[in-house]
Order: structure tokens, then sequence, then C-alpha cells
């Protein structure tokens, strides 16, 4: 959510940004009834200081026809406050709303484009295999080694359903191993948080009110969260930080559920977009400011791109067009690694900053050296998803027997060099 003080003030940057992100607002009548929310306000807090002047000087009147006189008077201004009242809550659950649909602005830098389809790679890495031999995809090595079950996986889940088998789960956990060691070395705190959210949360990290529709809703009407972004960022909702003890970096492990909504002909083989998975997940809290939000972006997806380099994956690196971003984001970045058997690269990361947005629905702030309060800056990334990584990795390191050559990096958490 942006300050509102900020909306008045740059109402057309404010048009500018959410028409390269392709989401329409009205801020005009968000503008309109903010008008009318603080002159109902403002009527309010004088009808109420009038009342609490009248009945001061009621209690001290001796005499009782005044005194009726002035209980009458009273009577009008409490219809009048109780009138005016019931007005600004109506105006208020209007104007909030309105607030919630307005969208953070990109950063200058960001490209104009539609949909993903307009990302603009920055950077390619790694030498892309060239076999001499006829190449399998994930799904073919995988079921063959033994390291997946999509039939069975289909028969107890579902749509999207997989069973990950033997080495398929010895993988994924020597990735998961790996990746703890390596980003904690970077300096974050691991956290295994719940991933059953309350609604107060979603809404402040901005996936509701727009992005209901692929989340997983319990019977209580809380949610399963689609990354540990999600109940991260409410680990310190409400709360007064220390400016000394930012930036806070945390890296969270957990499972992770989305519906897939509206994506039920897209990627339907194999492990690519899947309805539950694992993620560690990187997130940063900063001060409030714009260089320090562009360093640390710069840094978490440098992180990601060292994770991928030392498993020696081939990638590229893309900057998100204006129609790629969501509500919150200023500027995101994908990491999206070589699929041999599909000759295309495929997401497996995204590395975003969001200014105050998320800070400010969820009141994380922290008082600076000279004693203002200020809202903390937010950014998330990507450390590596399972068992998507998992496609890229078989593909590039199968042979030509159909066996996998496990990555350097590890061999030591696997106990071994092959999978056959």
């Amino acid at each position: 959510m942006l300050d509102i003080k900020f909306i008045r003030e740059n109402k057309e940057v404010i048009k500018e940004g959410a028409k390269k992100k392709h989401i329409e607002v009205d801020i005009d009548s968000l503008l309109s009834i903010d008008e009318k929310r603080l002159e109902l306000l403002s009527r309010v807090e004088f009808l109420r200081g009038e009342q609490n002047k009248m009945n001061n000087t009621i209690s001290s009147e001796k005499d009782m026809t005044i005194r009726g006189q002035m209980i009458g008077e009273m009577k009008m201004v409490k219809e009048d406050l109780i009138a005016k009242e019931e007005e600004l809550k109506v105006a208020m659950v209007e104007w909030q709303s309105l607030m919630l649909s307005v969208p953070n602005v990109p950063d200058m830098s960001v490209p104009e484009g539609d949909s993903d389809e307009d990302n603009q790679e920055i950077k390619e890495w790694g030498v892309k295999p060239n076999f001499d031999f006829e190449a399998k995809d994930h799904v073919e090595l995988m079921t063959n080694l033994k390291m997946v079950d999509f039939e069975r996986g289909v028969k107890v889940h579902g749509f999207r359903g997989y069973f990950l088998t033997g080495d398929g789960v010895r993988l994924s956990m020597a990735i998961w191993n790996y990746a703890m060691d390596f980003f904690s070395q970077k300096g974050f705190i691991p956290f295994i948080p719940p991933i059953i959210v309350n609604r107060k949360t979603f809404f402040g990290t901005g996936y509701l009110p727009q992005g209901e529709d692929d989340l997983y809703k319990t019977q209580d009407g809380d949610f399963l969260a689609g990354t540990s972004e999600v109940p991260i960022m409410g680990f310190h909702a409400d709360e007064i930080l220390k400016e000394e003890e930012l930036p806070k970096k945390y890296l969270g492990f957990s499972p992770c559920y989305r519906r897939e909504a509206g994506s039920h002909s897209k990627d339907v083989r194999g492990l690519i977009r899947v309805q539950e998975f694992y993620k560690l997940e990187q997130v940063v809290l900063c001060k409030a400011s714009h260089a320090e939000s562009v360093a640390f972006h710069e840094e978490i997806n440098r992180n990601t791109e060292e994770f991928i380099e030392s498993l020696n994956i081939p990638y590229h690196t893309v900057v998100n067009c204006g129609g790629d971003l969501g509500m919150g984001q200023v500027k995101k970045y994908d990491v999206e690694l070589w699929v041999p058997k599909e000759n295309k690269y495929r997401e497996i990361s995204s590395a975003s900053y969001f200014h105050d947005f998320q800070t400010r629905r969820l009141n994380i702030r922290y008082k600076d050296e000279n004693g203002k309060m200020n809202y903390v800056h937010s950014l998330n990334c990507t450390a590596i998803p399972t068992p998507r990584i998992l496609v890229s990795m078989v593909e590039n390191f199968q042979q030509a027997d159909g066996t996998i050559k496990i990555p350097e990096v590890l061999q030591k958490y696997m106990g071994k060099d092959i999978i056959s």
C-alpha cells in the first residue's frame, strides 16, 4: 500500500505506473473519496469535541432549566455525531478498498511490455550441453531411474500429482542441505515458518485481494502459502525495530501450495508446474532507502546466480517488463535455467523489491537516528525450489546410458557421483 500523501502529490506518476504494469485503477475516484473522508473525519472530531465540552458544562450547571436546555442541544449534537460516524465508516470501507487497488510505482529502469514474453535478457551464463546421443526429458529420465512416479501421484493427488521416490528424494534433500549451507554463509538466518497463514498477513504481503483464486483455503478461512515470504513478512508485523538491527536477512524453508488457477493447459507434463513443492526463500528487511533496496536487490539475485553457477547449470537472467510485475513490486529479475529437451530456459527464481509497499500494510517500522519513524523496505528472492530444479539438473547432467551425473558440490550430500 502506498502513502495517501504520496498518491495525492504524485497522481500522474501513480497513473503512469499503473499503466506500465497494465493494472486498472481509478485514482480520481480514490482522491475524491479521500477528500470526503477527510471532511467527515474533521466533522466527527469537531462534534466529539463539542460533545465533551457540553458534558463538562452540563455537569457543572446548577440551573435545571438551563441544564435541560443544554441536554437537548447535546442530544442534537450526539445524533449528528452518530450520523457522521456512520457516513465516515462507509467512506472508510470504500477508501480502504481503493487504496488496496493502487499498485506500487515501477522503477524507471523497468522495460515496457505486456507479459513475460517481453522480459529482457541481461545476462547469460554457462555452456549448454551438446549431446552426441538422443537426449531424454526429465520425465523419462526420472521415471526410468525410479526417482518419480507420476501415475500414482495422479491417482492419489489428482491433476499435477507426483511422488518423488528413491534418489529423487535424496537429490532433493541434498539440494536443501547444500542450499542451507550456501545461504547461511551469506548471512541469512534459517526459518521454518508456519505455512497456514491468516488473511491479514496475505493482505499485508499483497497477495490479497487480487490473488485469492490461486490460494488453497482452509475451513477456518486461513490460507496455505505459496511461498515462505508470506509468513516471514508477518513475523515482524506491528513491530518497531531498532535501526541498528537492520538489515534482517532470513532464509525460509517450507512446503508451498499453489492452485495454478487458470494454468490447467500450461506445462501439464512433469515437474515444471506442480501444486505442492518445497522452496528456500531469501527475505530481507532494510532501511527506508532506495539505494539500499537496489543494492540488496542485486545482492540477493546474485546469491541465487552464484548458487546455480556452483551447480554448473546454464542459465540466463532477465529483467521483468512492466506487464510481468505484481502489485507491489518495484523491480524484478527472473533467473531461468536451460532445459535441453525443450530447447528453452525455464524460470527457477524471482528477485523483487517493494520499498515500503508491504511493510506499510504490515506496520513494520523503525526509528532512525533523528528519532523519525520510518517503514522498513522489504525484498525477497527465491533461493531454490524443488522439485522444479530437478528438471534442468537431470536433463543437463544426463549421460548416454541413461544415468545422471550428480553435480560435484552435491556429491558429498548424496554419498555418490552417479544416479543409476
